[in-house]
């Protein structure tokens, strides 16, 4: 658990150290720019960016009454951050499993990759594709209800 948030506030420290030294030296507009970029990229790599998560199995079992893929992601993933930003609002109709947090939703994607924890892979009908196009995904959500 402490993995998924370590990057994030990393990221803020190490941004706001840089922002002082700049403030310091008499640059507060770079400074300024240097804090909101170095914000932006610890907010992108927070999990609170995706949905919640579930676990596999009660991901398996809804996709199976609703027919709505499911995401396999971790944190960290720049694919993932892009599946998610792409997809928008719709990615709440998604069901998202956390392989970091779900072995078992680890040993899905293990299964589905040949050995390899490869993210986002998303199963859509029992079939999983490893880092489809957000478009692609998309489609499959027009057919779910």
């Amino acid at each position: 658990m402490t993995r998924v948030w370590l990057p994030p506030p990393l990221l803020v420290l190490c941004g706001a150290a840089l922002a002082a030294e700049l403030a310091h030296d008499g640059s507060p507009a770079q400074a300024t720019v240097v804090l909101l970029v170095f914000l932006v990229l610890a907010a992108v790599n927070s999990p609170l960016i995706f949905p919640k998560s579930v676990e596999a199995q009660e991901a398996q079992r809804r996709s199976a009454a609703d027919g709505r893929p499911v995401v396999y992601w971790r944190p960290g993933c720049t694919y993932c951050v892009r599946l998610r930003l792409r997809l928008g609002r719709r990615a709440r109709r998604l069901h998202w499993v956390d392989i970091r947090r779900d072995p078992s939703g680890a040993a899905v994607v293990r299964a589905a990759n040949g050995g390899d924890e490869t993210v986002p892979t998303v199963v859509v009908a029992g079939r999983a594709h490893t880092n489809p196009d957000p478009d692609w995904v998309r489609r499959q959500l027009s057919g779910a209800p």
